[in-house]
């Protein structure tokens, strides 16, 4: 693969450097109250458009075929939601001793909090020739249901700026989130075989509207001169990413080919996927509305930023081996 191409396959991944170097620049154009003014058009549109393409791109019609696995589901959605956030906190009390960053640590505890995400995960899981339609129904599903279950995931692990109150984060979410998505959906109903046949870029559209809000995010980071960021904690969390992301992919490979699992190989391939993956897509604008108020929301966010980026060169790179593996149980 030439290097303009794999710039081209990245672009997402270099344009969240590129935006954080822009905002270390001049972070006086995003920050509240600047010319972009962010509190209207990154609170209400940007995060209002995402949900709404998410809307639009969600291909619920295809669900049904896979609405009969009920144990995969549970599965994924019970090690997404339950255990993942519930053992990353265990984790963070052996870690609140150490020196690591403490605004750090509260953002890995939130990238345990967030939804599988709607992409990445259908895409390995189809790489390698795994369950797809599994793959996409609990990719949805847990969109879906994260709208609900990551807020208060996050209000319980970690609590809510005391400047908005409880009911405050909720009307937001619903007007922001819940309504777009709902009309995205209904909209899509109409214009359904237009979609199919022209296939507009939602990914791109999603990443380009993220990027904005990361922008903004990290131009209030730098404008604030309390906030520090030491390199020693930025290294242990991208270790620690990594040493997570591989332990539950292991964890989940080991009870999905248990000797009285009842899933196949195909099946196993959708729950280490789907079970792993989170999502920066519908993670980082409720970061944006649970934590409005917190200086220090930029480094609540860096965890699920670096993340986001493991998890696809994670399992890029274990696509060959597990197809493999799978090839020689269907035999």
């Amino acid at each position: 693969m030439g290097l303009l191409e794999r710039l081209r396959k990245e672009w997402f991944i270099l344009g969240i450097v590129l935006v954080i170097a822009v905002a270390r620049l001049q972070p006086g154009v995003g920050v509240k109250g600047g010319p972009l003014k962010p509190e209207i058009t990154i609170t209400y549109i940007a995060v209002s458009a995402i949900f709404f393409n998410s809307g639009l791109s969600l291909k619920t019609e295809e669900l049904t075929s896979a609405l009969m696995h009920v144990k995969l589901h549970l599965f994924v959605q019970i090690f997404t939601l339950v255990f993942f956030p519930t053992a990353i906190w265990v984790f963070l009390q052996l870690l609140s001793i150490t020196p690591i960053n403490e605004w750090l640590l509260k953002g890995l505890q939130t990238v345990g909090c967030m939804p599988p995400p709607v992409s990445s995960a259908v895409i390995l899981t189809k790489a390698v020739g795994g369950n797809e339609a599994a793959a996409i129904f609990n990719s949805a599903f847990g969109s879906f249901l994260g709208i609900v279950i990551t807020p208060l995931l996050l209000l319980l692990f970690l609590g809510s700026s005391s400047s908005v109150p409880f009911t405050s984060i909720f009307s937001q979410l619903f007007m922001t989130v819940v309504v777009p998505l709902i009309i995205g959906q209904i909209v899509r109903r109409y214009i359904k075989d237009w979609l199919e046949r022209r296939k507009p870029p939602f990914g791109a559209i999603s990443s380009c509207v993220l990027l904005m809000i990361i922008y903004t995010t990290f131009c209030d980071t730098f404008a604030n001169p309390n906030i520090d960021l030491d390199k020693f904690s930025l290294i242990i969390i991208v270790f620690i990413i990594f040493s997570v992301q591989m332990s539950f992919m292991f964890l989940t490979f080991l009870f999905s080919t248990r000797h009285n699992s009842t899933f196949t190989p195909a099946d196993t391939v959708a729950i280490v996927f789907c079970s792993t993956h989170k999502s920066l897509t519908l993670g980082i604008p409720m970061l944006k509305i649970v934590f409005a108020g917190y200086e220090h929301l930029s480094l609540i966010s860096v965890p699920l930023l670096i993340y986001h980026p493991a998890q696809i060169l994670l399992g890029s790179l274990l696509v060959p081996t597990i197809k493999s593996w799978m090839v020689s149980r269907q035999k």
